[in-house]
């Protein structure tokens, strides 16, 4: 512990981790607006994927291995490294000449942002007592939700070629960004945060780190675009996806029976079964599990929403989250300062999750006829939910356990939200899939479908018989490039005829935007109520939650511990 501190170095400290943690949290974003202009320059649709995937699977990864490391040698040196890493990968990342080596860099630049993840949470347990915590919770949650704002925004103007420094940008500076931050994070951890010294000999869990990695790694990829990532092995092959996934889940259980095994009888696990038997970090890696999913069908989809029935560019999709965002950010801020001062969190994660579950299922009720301030209205309510819950779930961890669990336990926190999101993404875009092949069945004889099908131009997109296809064709931006090429086409027809061509082809492409529109918010409509299903049973678990109130700072004992 290090609350003997003076203020101002905690401050210092915690402004330079929480800048760490934003470069992390807008990595999440920023990079989505340059994919595009990333794939295009390099001719590699096939690599979308890996791009993203790379990074979420070391990510994954590394923030069980990082907890634990970080309580064996201390916060400092994990951040430092984790800093470290983060940056040089995103400068490689920007430097890079072709699509193999960004999938690379991105992939280390994963583990670096699996490492600050970890700590940054962890720090704050390290710097402040119990009772004090809420308030830097509360700040924390909020540096995400101001992420998920300036992340696509500055995405989509470093992308579209502006000028900064006297340099024009491009997609590289999405990553070249990122390092300036990491060095002045760097340098102030180095001068400022205590190094954290430890009494016994660390001994690292080599086995049950690399059977964790396999199992984690292979969950990823199981449910994370498998189909397109194994493309050449499925047709090499001639494995069917259904095959592929059975050999990987086998591979999973496998590879979990054995690290719990291992766990059972190393000297340091890395995740100790002894957490298992607390009945409050049970339930709090139930909710955080079943929130993440839910959070993620929530929030992604509701970008799309705003492009598919609004017709907003990526940007403006983003900017039309405020509302969301504006809610989350002020609730996450007052409930981490009334926390601090009452010393009580539950009857806010109580409040937060129900309202949250109802704005929800609210979500279910809208449709291509909604206005927009309908779903702001919406949208404020549930960033206000979530904004309570997200940062609390934090604080109720590190409540349960003593100083030197406290890496491990809080990073247990990220892991099983992140695996949440990342098993509730595959889901609701298998569900979403699904609901766009019911509901655009036949679409292959759409007037408009049939006048694109011979345009080289449109088969960039993909295939005009699948889903994401015709969402992509449905893009404002997708659609002024098909309408300018189209009009291009026809500008030596006369006058008459000319208007008549453009007349059909503009009422072809209202008809097929008014089906894709209303089958993409039919089936968003079902992903809501999943969602705000999971959302009621992590609600049920949170009532069942015993609140042991937040200690103040006592030099004779430990915060949050007997």
């Amino acid at each position: 512990m290090q609350h003997h501190l003076p203020l101002r170095n905690k401050l210092i400290i915690m402004f330079s981790v929480m800048a760490s943690l934003f470069l992390v949290a807008l990595d999440q974003t920023i990079i989505s607006t340059a994919l595009s202009t990333i794939v295009d320059e390099f001719n590699a649709y096939s690599s979308l994927s890996w791009i993203v995937t790379a990074y979420l699977l070391t990510t994954t990864v590394t923030v069980p291995i990082a907890g634990k490391l970080s309580d064996m040698y201390g916060r400092k040196m994990l951040l430092l490294i984790g800093v470290g890493i983060f940056g040089a990968a995103s400068l490689m990342s920007g430097l890079a000449g072709d699509v193999n080596q960004l999938i690379l860099w991105r992939a280390v630049q994963g583990i670096g942002g699996g490492i600050i993840t970890a700590n940054a949470f962890t720090i704050i347990g390290d710097l402040f007592a119990a009772r004090e915590r809420g308030k830097w919770q509360g700040l924390f949650g909020a540096v995400f939700g101001l992420s998920s704002i300036v992340g696509p925004l500055l995405g989509g103007w470093l992308t579209d070629s502006n000028m900064l420094f006297g340099l024009t940008t491009d997609w590289r500076w999405t990553f070249y960004i990122n390092v300036p931050i990491a060095i002045a994070a760097f340098v102030l951890i180095a001068m400022f945060c205590p190094l954290l010294r430890h009494d016994k000999k660390p001994v690292v869990d080599y086995v049950g780190a690399i059977l964790l990695t396999v199992a984690l790694g292979t969950l990823v990829l199981a449910v994370d675009n498998t189909d397109k990532i194994f493309a050449g092995l499925l047709d090499t092959t001639g494995m069917s996806l259904e095959v592929l996934r059975v050999i990987m889940a086998t591979i999973v259980v496998v590879a979990t029976g054995l690290f719990v095994y291992v766990q059972r009888r190393v000297r340091e696990p890395i995740l100790p079964l002894r957490f298992f038997q607390n009945r409050n970090f049970v339930l709090i890696m139930g909710i955080a599990t079943l929130f993440g999913a839910a959070f993620m069908g929530s929030i992604l989809y509701l970008t799309q929403f705003n492009q598919q029935v609004f017709g907003a560019s990526p940007t403006d999709s983003g900017l039309m989250l405020l509302p969301m965002i504006a809610g989350l950010m002020v609730t996450s801020i007052t409930s981490g300062q009334i926390i601090s001062r009452t010393g009580h969190y539950k009857i806010f994660m109580q409040v937060g999750i129900v309202v949250a579950t109802i704005m929800v299922f609210a979500m279910s009720t809208l449709t291509p006829e909604s206005t927009y301030l309908f779903e702001a209205i919406l949208m404020v309510l549930l960033g206000a939910g979530l904004g309570v819950v997200m940062p609390v779930m934090n604080l109720a961890v590190q409540n349960e356990f003593k100083q030197h669990d406290l890496g491990v336990a809080t990073s247990s926190s990220q892991l099983f939200r992140s695996l949440g999101s990342t098993v509730g993404v595959a889901v609701f875009g298998a569900m979403l899939t699904a609901g766009l092949a019911s509901g655009l069945n036949g679409v292959g004889n759409d007037p408009y479908i049939k006048m694109l099908s011979g345009n080289e131009q449109v088969r960039q997109y993909g295939d005009l018989s699948k889903s994401d296809t015709l969402l992509s064709l449905n893009m404002p931006q997708t659609k002024e490039q098909i309408t300018a090429g189209f009009e291009k086409n026809i500008e030596q027809l006369p006058p008459a005829e000319r208007d008549r061509a453009q007349q059909r082809f503009d009422d072809a492409q209202s008809d097929f935007s008014y089906e894709v529109t209303h089958a993409f918010s039919d089936s968003l409509q079902h992903i809501f109520r999943i969602s705000a299903v999971l959302m009621l049973v992590a609600a049920v678990l949170v009532f069942m939650i015993k609140e042991k109130p937040l200690r103040a700072a006592s030099p004779e004992q430990t915060p949050g511990a007997e």
